[in-house]
């Protein structure tokens, strides 16, 4: 049983009573300015000003240990409430952590010099999974642990990108991040074989989810985390057939789950329709990098932004537009053109992955505008939500 002090939390600022409400807006307004400033940035409209490491370093480091982790740290700690009845980081525990993300994000964009930025950056990372693995450890929550190993398994990964970047190297850097995409798959696998289809039989109105096969999302999780660590040891930098062969198998296993999970009404019903479309972005994911991998495509980079964009962040988009509401006591109903938010960063994902290459200045502006209007409608419509009281009076 979940114990709030009820006064004492509404008492606290509606801005700060939950991790979901600071990281959800902060995490949305960094993601629509930062990705048309990097492709502003590339087109050479900022010649005169680089951020810590170069604007490439500044771009791979950010899109995932700044933005997705702050979308993620936002969840896991409004969720670890729920799991096991400890009351959640909020009030000034939950602002600091989000001034920690702040200066960190600050410190890459300024020019912070590298040696004063890494521990910065680190920080934010270490106090979340510390405060993940104390909450889960008061009660021997065994069944999510593995989300703490993941946690700390990113902490390593940002700790080689930011080694990268103080050594000036680049294989360092794609090591770290790539092992943080794929960490961040792994948690992919394992949240959304939970409550994909949870979210799919409720939206639906069905008597009955469908059954989990255990051993399939134990595969997807460990596939995952080893391509994360095929990558961080820089054995998956070059193509390599077995690796191919992995990326297939894992391709085919979330396959299997979207089609197990499957259900025609979908379509009428965008806060599903957009996560399922996110877990089939992360499907030609992983078969785009199994054909490079087998020597068939010439280049990795519209395979890897299949997963980044495509599933990683359309996964964000669809998960925080129905978490914002669930968490705020509101129905689960889109609000007025949200809809046109998962249109809009679907199309910018196509243009991201098959366009750009073909025409890259053109490709990528339509994909930055796509992704910007995209979160500037989450924005616009979830913002006064995230701000404010819970509109049934419970704290949260």
């Amino acid at each position: 049983m979940q114990v709030v002090d009820r006064r004492k939390a509404l008492s606290i600022p509606p801005v700060w009573r939950l991790a979901f409400r600071p990281f959800f807006l902060a995490g949305s307004v960094y993601a629509l300015l930062a990705i048309p400033l990097w492709v502003a940035a590339w087109t050479g409209f900022w010649p005169g000003f680089q951020p810590t490491g170069g604007w490439l370093a500044w771009h791979r480091h950010e899109m995932l240990f700044g933005f997705a982790m702050a979308i993620v740290a936002g969840f896991l700690l409004t969720a670890v409430q729920t799991w096991t009845g400890q009351v959640a980081p909020s009030g000034n525990r939950l602002m600091g952590v989000a001034l920690i993300w702040l200066a960190a994000r600050l410190g890459w964009l300024l020019g912070l010099p590298a040696p004063l930025l890494v521990p910065l950056d680190l920080l934010f990372l270490l106090v979340v999974a510390w405060m993940m693995a104390r909450m889960l450890w008061a009660v021997r929550q065994q069944r999510n642990y593995p989300i703490v190993v993941v946690l700390t398994l990113m902490i390593g990964a940002d700790a080689l990108m930011l080694a990268g970047v103080l050594q000036g190297n680049d294989a360092l850097q794609r090591q770290g991040v790539l092992a943080g995409l794929w960490l961040v798959a792994a948690l992919m696998a394992l949240i959304g074989g939970r409550v994909i289809p949870f979210f799919t039989q409720r939206g639906l109105g069905r008597t009955a989810q469908a059954k989990a096969w255990p051993w399939l999302d134990w595969s997807l999780l460990v596939g995952s985390a080893l391509i994360a660590l095929l990558h961080a040891f820089g054995v998956a930098l070059a193509p390599h057939a077995l690796i191919g062969l992995l990326f297939l198998a894992i391709g085919l296993g979330h396959l299997l789950r979207l089609v197990r999970w499957y259900d025609a009404d979908l379509r009428k019903v965008p806060l599903l329709w957009s996560l399922h479309l996110a877990m089939l972005w992360l499907v030609v994911a992983c078969f785009g990098l199994a054909l490079w991998h087998f020597g068939v495509l010439a280049q990795s980079s519209p395979a890897l932004h299949a997963l980044s964009v495509g599933s990683m962040s359309g996964l964000i988009l669809a998960m925080i537009a129905r978490v914002t509401l669930g968490h705020t006591g509101r129905p689960l109903q889109l609000p007025a053109g949200v809809v046109w938010a998962f249109v809009l960063f679907n199309l910018g994902a196509f243009a991201r992955v098959f366009l750009a290459t073909a025409w890259p200045v053109p490709g990528l502006w339509l994909a930055a505008t796509c992704w910007a209007s995209a979160f500037a409608l989450y924005v616009w419509r979830y913002a006064p939500m995230l701000v404010a009281a819970r509109v049934d009076g419970h704290p949260g």
